[in-house]
């Protein structure tokens, strides 16, 4: 699977502009604020129906316009295939494939994947659980239609025991039965998704260490750890254990909505003790091991999307990623970097043809590279 055509109106700071793309490696090269990473995101955007950097639709829309439109023509099993995206202001978000517009946007999830590495990807490391929840969530969604449809069901069971729980403190009525009923419906998705999350950490795991080892060249010691309480504990039990103090605070305080990922170097906290360069690396691990997994579920190679890959790497792991993610087991790539010189010369160096684009304030230009 590769994307052939790229084509974009008043998305983000593009009027209009159109790219005819290789099957290989792709760059966009330009100034900070020129747009190289708007490219990206309208790429995520056939992929996963949403932006990659801001949840608000209506935000992607060029200023002073009335609407915006993403479009990509791709070649999926030597068939054409037209996956579009519009939004019109205080309308719904139209996404189509095929010129068929799709009742649900999950219904599209997976069928053209792809893997975002940029520098926001620090928050999976350093900001709460709900980033690392989300990295899982965003994984199995692309392989496991099912597992979505579950995360929708176990999110408003979620809601509704947690709304019950403050109807009980602010009326004072308290109906055990009930409550049983919202626990039985919890568990029943809950249980669900731990097995997916556990299956797909025992699978995962091992392919992260792969990735990380071949990038420091077994220099250091990384671990990645799944945890959740369901491991040790009924998933019944926990809620019937801590009904006081969910009552207390008015929310369910246990279940496979407080899960996390436990990221650590050399046997300590990645986030506390990690370095800028350490991190990037293990983030890189971790989004390639994403990349290898969709890989292995679907059959086929995902759009690879590399924003602004070069900060905080040393040149020698630099080298290395690009020739690992240039090898045949990865397929078309897209990447972003201020410097053209850069990034030619580090493709010429290892023998990969590369495909050129400049980026100037909303306006791209394909440029030949002189070999």
């Amino acid at each position: 699977m590769w994307l052939e055509k790229l084509t974009l109106l008043n998305f983000k700071n593009y009027e209009e502009a159109e790219l005819a793309l290789s099957p290989t490696v792709n760059a966009f090269t330009g100034d900070n604020g020129a747009g190289k990473t708007n490219l990206l995101d309208a790429i995520h955007y056939l992929s996963l129906c949403k932006s990659y950097f801001n949840p608000i639709d209506t935000q992607q829309i060029r200023s002073n316009a009335d609407f915006f439109m993403v479009q990509g023509s791709f070649d999926k099993d030597s068939a054409r295939e037209v996956v579009s995206c519009s939004l019109k202001r205080n309308q719904k978000k139209q996404f189509r494939r095929n010129k068929k517009e799709y009742q649900r946007l999950a219904d599209h999830i997976g069928l053209f994947p792809s893997v975002m590495i940029s520098p926001n990807d620090v928050n999976i490391i350093t900001e709460g659980s709900e980033e690392r929840r989300r990295f899982i969530d965003n994984v199995i969604s692309q392989t496991d239609a099912q597992y979505l449809d579950e995360l929708i069901v176990y999110n408003k069971n979620l809601l509704n025991r947690n709304a019950m729980l403050k109807s009980i403190a602010e009326r004072g009525s308290y109906d055990p039965e009930l409550l049983a009923i919202l626990d039985d419906q919890l568990v029943a998705s809950g249980q669900k998704i731990f097995e997916k999350r556990k299956d797909f950490m025992a699978v995962f795991i091992p392919v992260f260490q792969k990735h990380y080892q071949y990038l420091t060249e077994d220099a250091e010691q990384a671990e990645l750890k799944y945890e959740s309480p369901l491991f040790d504990n009924d998933f019944h039990e926990l809620l019937r254990s801590s009904v006081e103090r969910d009552r207390f605070l008015q929310r369910t305080t246990l279940g496979i909505h407080k899960d996390d990922l436990n990221f650590s170097v050399h046997g300590m906290p990645m986030k506390k003790f990690g370095s800028q360069g350490q991190q990037k690396s293990f983030l890189i691990a971790l989004k390639l091991a994403q990349y290898s997994f969709l890989q292995l579920k679907k059959g086929y190679k995902p759009l690879l999307l590399l924003d602004d890959i070069f900060d905080k790497l040393d040149d020698k792991r630099i080298r290395k990623l690009m020739t690992m993610v240039s090898h045949d087991d990865f397929g078309q790539i897209f990447i972003t970097d201020t410097s053209r010189t850069r990034i030619e010369g580090i493709f010429a160096a290892i023998g990969v043809e590369l495909t050129t684009f400049v980026v100037s304030k909303g306006a791209v230009s394909h440029e030949k590279n002189e070999r």
